[in-house]
């Protein structure tokens, strides 16, 4: 499958600099990229591969003056980096298209209703009662356990499982090895110092336009739903306890965890390997900074950094005067020693 540089030009409104028939295949970064593939230049600190790169076409900012003659056509947008994301989200739903039909050996359950235009990958299992919407991709080796609901043009790739009366959107994207549904964290403390295992018998709600990465864990509700809200993007290897909420449009690094009960709002920013404890609000449009450790409500727009968790801006100027210790230790022994030599030369 072919592109010329005039048709990739219509797709992201851009403009063309040399022969607009020029056609590529693929994808090639910019120091790597060969005769035939597409590349794009958004990081001005690799410009310098601009005037050698063997790419065929390449995406770039319409602001960037050129320092050299380049070989390649040119395409300018007004945003190198977005204009070359929409092409390959546009190119992998091509590739997602041709993914049609029922491969074998694979289970659907005679119960279950399949819309138009999807695939089932081989080893997929497909319970009883479950819906899958028109145009949605259940890959191979995937678990759909008994009433579960998946909609329209929603991607399940190898490996993740979505366990009973889960209910799953229109255009999500869960990546390998993802358990949606598995038991909530839930134990009773005894009187004899054992623990009782609390029922969980809720579900999970995933909304419209989430992607979900590799190995996450997203647990069922205790009662009710755990939801993850429309829009919000969570990494690989994520711990989303029950009855957790995830705002819309909010964004979960890597290694986070979130624990029970707590309300994420939407916009929130959570950086990689953030701990969070239960039953907490964290208000919308918040910033949780890596590796930080929250015990407390985060009011709507705050940013804080740490563990535990406080204020960004004054989280930086503890650091910094932290740094400093040595030399204030310096300088305060040097006024000890000048106020002992004062003293001395008083009683003298």
């Amino acid at each position: 499958m072919t592109f010329t540089a005039a048709q990739i030009a219509a797709m992201i409104n851009g403009g063309v600099e040399g022969d607009e028939n020029t056609s590529v295949g693929n994808f090639g970064k910019i120091e790597e990229a060969k005769e035939g593939q597409l590349s794009f230049l958004a990081n001005p600190k690799y410009e310098e591969y601009l005037y050698e790169t063997k790419a065929s076409i390449i995406i770039i900012n319409d602001n960037l003056e050129l320092k050299k003659p380049v070989a390649a056509t040119l395409i300018r947008v007004k945003d190198a980096y977005s204009a070359f994301a929409v092409l390959l989200s546009k190119y992998q739903e091509l590739m997602q298209q041709q993914l049609k039909g029922i491969q074998e050996p694979s289970y659907i359950a005679k119960t279950a209703t399949c819309g138009a235009d999807i695939f089932v990958g081989a080893f997929a299992y497909i319970g009883e009662n479950v819906s899958i919407g028109n145009g949605s991709k259940i890959h191979p080796g995937a678990y759909i356990g008994n009433n579960v609901t998946i909609g329209n043009n929603t991607t399940i790739n190898p490996g993740v499982k979505i366990l009973y009366n889960c209910q799953v959107g229109n255009n999500v994207t869960i990546h390998a090895g993802t358990v949606i549904g598995s038991d909530g964290f839930g134990f009773a403390p005894q009187a004899d110092g054992t623990f009782s295992k609390v029922p969980q018998i809720g579900n999970v709600v995933i909304e419209d336009n989430v992607e979900i990465g590799a190995n996450a864990t997203i647990d069922r509700a205790t009662i009710g739903s755990t939801i993850i809200h429309a829009g919000a993007k969570l990494d690989n290897l994520i711990q989303i306890a029950h009855n957790v909420e995830i705002g819309s449009s909010t964004v979960v690094a890597a290694q986070a965890g979130i624990s029970g009960s707590t309300k994420v709002g939407k916009g929130v920013m959570i950086g990689g390997q953030v701990g969070i404890v239960g039953h907490l609000h964290i208000g919308d449009g918040a910033k949780i900074n890596a590796q930080s450790g929250v015990s407390k409500d985060i009011d709507p727009g705050k940013a804080v950094t740490g563990s535990p968790a406080y204020d960004y801006t004054s989280a930086l100027r503890s650091q910094a005067l932290n740094r400093k210790l040595p030399d204030l230790e310096k300088r305060l022994k040097e006024m000890e020693q000048e106020l002992n030599q004062l003293k001395k030369s008083h009683e003298i």
